[in-house]
């Protein structure tokens, strides 16, 4: 599933293509996808300017003025800018090409989405009162998510720090790809209860998170199986994973062997020697 750091690639890779732009009309191929596409989304669009394109957790915003339209990548969905240029064919939509935003350019934002768990919806009110917005954690790398908030957060709680760090109601965005990374960065067996962390390695901790995001978004994001970025290339940060993936092989930082277990149906990575 894309998880932050590839919801942002996506994001720096269209916005400067859509900026500005009038919108022409949309093309529903397929409308069943997470949740329906509005038949009428292409006149409601028709005309609109879109004024910014901005990301909170996992969903991508185009402010488009009168409102806003909100994708969402689900488990296996891509979105990609198809410019248009001299001499240059606009690719014909393939199998799992659902919806076409056309600008008036002519330029194409495309999404692709084998699996049909992503979402393409629209809201004419506040967009941060969205039913799917409203109650989300704060961003990872802002400052509202700081080590006092998440010591606070988590007093008294039995849950998994793994689990902890994977609810969006605690913090936005962090999968089960970052969550591990992260996990090692800071020294922290994913096991461990959350209400059981001292606030020093809290500190620890949140460093990590916003390291791990922050690199991985450098190198485009990590591509396991699905996953391009705008310009339909992959990501490269599985390249630098310290755990992820490595069961069986030798820890990075001190030699011992990469352990691999299963919390709530996911698969956690960590070295038994480094993370305590």
């Amino acid at each position: 599933m894309p998880e932050l750091p590839e919801v942002e690639t996506t994001r720096r890779g269209i916005a400067p293509h859509l900026v500005g732009q009038e919108i022409a009309h949309a093309i529903i191929r397929n409308p069943s996808l997470r949740w329906p596409i509005l038949p009428d989304l292409s006149a409601i669009l028709a005309g609109l300017t879109i004024q910014a394109v901005t990301r909170r957790a996992k969903y991508l915003l185009l402010d488009c003025g009168s409102g806003t339209l909100i994708f969402h990548l689900g488990m296996s969905g891509s979105l990609r800018i198809l410019s248009v240029k001299p001499g240059y064919l606009i690719a014909a939509p393939e199998k799992h090409d659902h919806f076409d935003l056309v600008l008036g350019d002519q330029a194409i934002l495309r999404l692709r989405d084998p699996r049909r768990f992503g979402a393409v919806l629209w809201h004419a009110g506040d967009i941060l009162q969205h039913p799917l917005l409203v109650n989300l954690g704060p961003e990872p790398l802002t400052t509202d998510f700081n080590a006092r908030q998440l010591f606070a957060k988590t007093r008294e709680s039995h849950v998994s720090i793994k689990q902890t760090l994977m609810n969006s109601h605690v913090v936005v965005g962090i999968g089960n790809i970052y969550a591990n990374e992260a996990l090692f960065l800071a020294g922290i067996n994913p096991r461990i209860a959350a209400g059981r962390i001292a606030i020093t390695r809290y500190e620890r901790l949140v460093q990590a998170v916003k390291q791990t995001l922050q690199q991985a978004i450098e190198a485009g994001g990590s591509s396991l199986r699905d996953f391009v970025n705008s310009d339909g290339n992959p990501g490269y940060f599985q390249q630098c994973y310290g755990v992820y993936g490595r069961a069986g092989q030798r820890c990075k930082q001190c030699g011992h062997t990469i352990k691999q277990i299963k919390q709530h149906q996911r698969s956690s990575f960590y070295c038994p020697n480094c993370q305590h």
